[in-house]
Formats: structure tokens, sequence, C-alpha cells
């Protein structure tokens, strides 16, 4: 089945899209653990779903990327939200659901969604419920 220029040019732009998802610069770069341990716990998908969430609300300034250990396998699947100032926010025991919330909430309104944060305490990430 032969493709016209037209489809394979659409083609194309959507991979281009795609990639850019992953490698952006600029904007909020949002890191998913994707160790072993996070993806038995449903990472894979709390990925896909940030970027169809990206693309379908068209934020350009906005960057998904994957990672390996984040270091606190109890509280997978994690997200990492840094800020175009440099700030971190840490998402723990995420789902599909709550990521469309942080794409919503703090992605696109800057307002950061507080009871899926991590706490530090002396350098080390701990579960809110957990103190």
């Amino acid at each position: 089945m032969k493709k016209s220029i037209q489809e394979l040019e659409a083609i194309r732009n959507k991979t281009i899209d795609h990639i850019n998802l992953r490698s952006g610069k600029g904007g909020y770069r949002v890191v998913v653990g994707m160790a072993t341990c996070g993806i038995a716990a449903g990472a894979r998908p709390v990925m896909m779903r940030l970027m169809e969430e990206v693309q379908k609300n068209s934020l350009v300034d906005v960057t998904i990327a994957q990672t390996g250990c984040i270091g606190a396998c109890r509280l997978e699947p994690i997200i990492e939200v840094y800020s175009p100032d440099g700030s971190k926010v840490t998402y723990i025991k995420m789902d599909e659901e709550k990521a469309i919330k942080v794409v919503a909430d703090h992605l696109i309104n800057g307002k950061i969604v507080n009871e899926y944060t991590a706490t530090t305490i002396d350098g080390k990430v701990v579960d809110p419920e957990m103190q």
C-alpha cells in the first residue's frame, strides 16, 4: 500500500511532535521514574498519560523524560516536575488520573497538587501518610 506525500508528511510531523515531547528545552521538565520498581508499580501508563495530556493541551514548553531509579521504591510511581526556575516537586504514588490533575493544575495553572507530593526529611523522601 503506497502512501501519498501528504500522508508521509503527517506521519513525519506526528513523530517529530512525539520526539519533542521527550527532548524539548525550556519550560517544565517532567521526569518519570522508569526503573523496574516504577514500571512494576505502573509508571508506563502514567508516562503515556502525561504525554497524551501534554499533547492534547498543546503544551509546547513541557518536556516528558524518563529516568532510572529515583530511590524510593515504596512510593512508586514517582514523577518529578522541574520548573523553569529550577525548583523541583516530587509526586508519589501516581496513577493516570493523578497525572491528568498534575498536568491541569501544575503544568497549565502553576499550582502544585500538594496532596500528591512527597516530603523530604534529612535528605530522604518520605510518604506524608507515614508522618
